[in-house]
């Protein structure tokens, strides 16, 4: 791989006397699945909501396709860019959040084709049928005109990756997308991501799901405090740590 999608480079962010990035580092390339791993309270979350300016950074270089989202380079300088012009950069990554987010007031089939509609203008025809198409991609074609409250907690997932989807992203983050689900609605949303996977979508996933970091992802990388302890190929690194503190992670959790 030699497509560099995402460059992070000492990135730092703080709330307010409290770090909690201090001083990240790593790349993604382009079709690389990348499973971030960490106790609660690591930063995993908020460097990813960092990625696409959900939370604005303090210090380093973040950039997705070589550009930073939410900011310009100007007398060597970062500035913040615009809400515009933010939202302008950040159309090409997608995200899944833990709670879903979707729209209650609108049907499955309406979640999905508001912001093609909305933003990249297309007609409304359009937009249904390629909504249409992905929700036959998470297997929930017939479920097209039910609203949120009608559906079980993995089947809004899936309409919320569907959704994001929808924009025909580079990169999709999702930010623990299954810790929030009852345990046997787990597989579904897992078998969705396993499937975007293997269509070769750039991917970075906030997960406790270790099977699926070992069976899917091409890297796992362990954060703790604030920092990146490890980074490794997942079937060495869940097997073997290298670090005591992965290790003692590991014990916890497999």
């Amino acid at each position: 791989m030699t497509d560099l999608i995402v460059e992070a480079r000492n990135v730092k962010k703080s709330f307010g006397s409290h770090e909690v990035l201090h001083g990240i580092s790593l790349n993604v390339h382009r079709g690389e699945v990348v499973a971030l791993l960490g106790p609660s309270g690591s930063g995993k979350s908020t460097f990813l909501r960092c990625i696409n300016h959900l939370e604005t950074i303090d210090g380093g270089v973040l950039a997705v396709d070589g550009l930073p989202v939410g900011y310009k380079m100007a007398g060597g300088k970062l500035h913040e860019l615009s809400p515009k012009e933010t939202a302008g950069r950040r159309r090409n990554i997608g995200m899944v959040f833990q709670r879903f987010n979707l729209f209650a007031h609108m049907t499955a089939i309406e979640n999905i084709s508001e912001a093609p509609i909305k933003v990249l203008k297309q007609s409304k025809g359009q937009a249904r049928q390629k909504a249409e198409q992905l929700l036959d991609r998470v297997g929930l074609k017939a479920k097209a005109d039910m609203y949120p409250s009608q559906l079980s907690g993995g089947q809004q997932q899936r309409v919320a990756i569907a959704r994001a989807l929808a924009m025909d992203p580079d990169l999709m983050l999702f930010d623990e997308p299954t810790s929030a689900l009852d345990p046997e609605l787990v597989g579904d949303v897992l078998a969705v991501m396993k499937e975007l996977a293997s269509d070769g979508m750039t991917m970075i996933v906030v997960t406790h799901e270790i099977g699926f970091a070992r069976e899917v992802c091409d890297r796992s990388i362990f954060m703790d405090d604030g920092v990146v302890v490890e980074d490794g190929l997942p079937r060495e690194m869940l097997v073997n740590p290298k670090h005591e503190r992965t290790r003692d992670f590991l014990t916890k959790v497999l």
